[in-house]
């Protein structure tokens, strides 16, 4: 059933991405390329779809010992195997929530918007609720596949501000979700031009927006797949704030990186991922001191998290944390199941234990 992102979900998505705003003087330094927008007439987008998720818990992370719960730095929460008739539900390939960890922004890699609430029961996820997908659309209000832009694998929130990175085309746009919400139109973000350089299908693939409070405030951080610099190490960017520039993050043990996130403090967290056809898949989290990221930079980590396929693990690539009303640090995982029927989408939570 096809409906449109009622004034009450716009209201709800202005005031929850409001929470994550940093200094509006911030936004100014990510400039857009302007473009003509066609008259209200000349164009009808297409619509938002509300859709059913269905939802299986998952009682244990690890298949060797149920009754297993830390993991690492992390103790899991809960989990849940997500499925849609939607044709168009899937390829999940990033996660913001808002402050409480209800109410999500997520895109799939064909340039779909999936929007949502996580229902919670004592402490644990039970399902997912008013879910609508959308497509993204460009500043001439037509979808952005229609230029063969998709692969959209990374998202960062600044206020109503929605940046998107686009792999592939190597792209930032920038959506004001103040204006209409996932409909609206997207422009495109000045980035360095080393960004348009990356390789195919290993480009941008986490970004960050840094709150003013903080070191580093009000720069995009945006970071590639497995770009590698000469010491063939993952290259990452600053756009805007104080500090702008190129930095690299340590790539050991084949891992790339699939997301990131920050913590309250500000330090950056880094989803990472492996595979193999002897050694399988496998994932990691690393912590990296926001105070250690500068231009020219060669930033590194401890390893929080750890996993591997005697886990409930598939292909992650978002992730997301919030403090709860316990004062607890909660990661939200989502997997891409790439549109495949030997694949899953996972949505996974645990608690970061600070010992």
């Amino acid at each position: 059933m096809s409906s449109q992102p009622g004034r009450r979900a716009v209201l709800k998505w202005g005031a929850t991405i409001a929470s994550f705003a940093i200094n509006p003087a911030a936004r100014a330094q990510f400039a857009t390329h302007p473009r003509k927008q066609p008259a209200p007439d000349e164009l009808t987008p297409p619509a938002p779809v509300s859709i059913t998720v269905n939802a299986r818990p998952i009682s244990s992370f690890d298949l060797r010992d149920r009754s297993r719960t830390r993991f690492g730095a992390l103790a899991f929460r809960s989990g849940l195997i997500l499925t849609s008739s939607f044709r168009g539900f899937g390829g999940l390939s990033s996660l913001r929530l808002d402050p409480k960890g209800q109410r999500f922004i997520s895109a799939s890699d064909k340039g779909t918007w999936i929007t949502g609430r996580i229902v919670y029961g004592a402490r644990e996820m039970t399902g997912l609720a008013d879910v609508e997908a959308a497509p993204m659309l460009g500043h001439d209000g037509r979808p952005i596949t229609a230029r063969g832009w998709f692969d959209t694998e990374s998202i960062a929130l600044d206020g109503s501000l929605v940046y998107v990175g686009i792999e592939r085309v190597n792209r930032i746009m920038r959506f004001d979700f103040g204006k209409g919400f996932t409909r609206a139109r997207g422009e495109d973000v000045e980035v360095p031009p080393a960004i348009r350089k990356l390789p195919f299908n290993r480009g941008l693939e986490a970004m960050v927006v840094v709150p003013c409070d903080r070191p580093l405030g009000g720069t995009l951080i945006a970071i590639s797949e497995r770009g590698l610099d000469a010491g063939r190490n993952i290259v990452a960017f600053l756009i805007g704030g104080p500090s702008p520039g190129r930095f690299s993050i340590r790539r050991t043990d084949n891992f790339d990186i699939s997301d990131a996130c920050l913590l309250p403090s500000g330090d950056l967290l880094i989803l990472e991922r492996k595979f193999s056809l002897i050694g399988g898949i496998g994932i990691r989290i690393r912590r990296i001191a926001i105070n250690a990221i500068a231009p020219g930079a060669l930033v590194d980590g401890p390893s929080l998290f750890e996993a591997d396929l005697g886990q409930e693990i598939d292909n992650f690539e978002g992730l997301d944390a919030f403090v709860n009303d316990n004062g607890d640090i909660v990661l939200t995982l989502v997997s891409d199941d790439n549109f495949s029927l030997i694949q899953r989408t996972l949505l996974l939570q645990f608690t970061l234990v600070e010992d």
